[in-house]
């Protein structure tokens, strides 16, 4: 299996930058929520509060999002699975909620992601930020913060490490 190093520390460090400069100039910061997808979007999620706060002085909230249930292309481990409804510490009804996850693919992951907020909230909108943008979607959906568009084929990975859960930050085209 052959390995590239698209980015590496310096570069995702620029991304979040970038990101949380979109973030910062198209939304009232005051109104929105950070909601990341279990696992590395949650730590994504993490360094755009930190580099907003760090920009503007504000304490954006973060929210997690686990969407295994959601998702329509996953098999089910039982005949019965366990409804898990997403618990958020915050109401998101009225909120500018900011899905964040590491790659956007086929899009299946993000719907999932709206259909597990609606189901326990009411947003006055829903937007997308995402690391790594590398195409092939199967649906609608589109990201509204990226850090990288990245062309490639179907045959090809995109893998996120991030130190928070990988001991470091790189983006690998696998």
């Amino acid at each position: 299996m052959k390995k590239r190093v698209l980015f590496d520390e310096v570069m995702i460090s620029r991304m979040i930058t970038r990101i949380a400069n979109e973030i910062i100039e198209q939304n009232k910061l005051e109104e929105i929520v950070l909601v990341g997808v279990k696992t590395r979007g949650i730590h994504i999620a993490k360094r755009l509060k930190k580099k907003i706060g760090e920009l503007e002085n504000i304490n954006i909230p973060v929210e997690v999002l686990d969407i295994k249930f959601y998702r329509d292309d996953l098999e089910k481990r039982s005949n019965e699975p366990e409804i898990n409804t997403s618990k958020f510490k915050l109401d998101l009804t009225n909120k500018v909620v900011i899905i964040v996850d590491d790659v956007l693919y086929t899009g299946r992951t993000v719907r999932a992601a709206i259909d597990a907020i609606m189901d326990v909230s009411r947003p006055k909108a829903i937007r997308l930020a995402i690391l790594i943008d590398r195409g092939h979607r199967e649906l609608p959906i589109r990201a509204d913060h990226i850090g990288k568009n990245i062309p490639t084929s179907r045959s090809e990975n995109v893998k996120v490490y991030l130190r928070e859960v990988d001991e470091n930050d790189e983006i690998l085209l696998i």
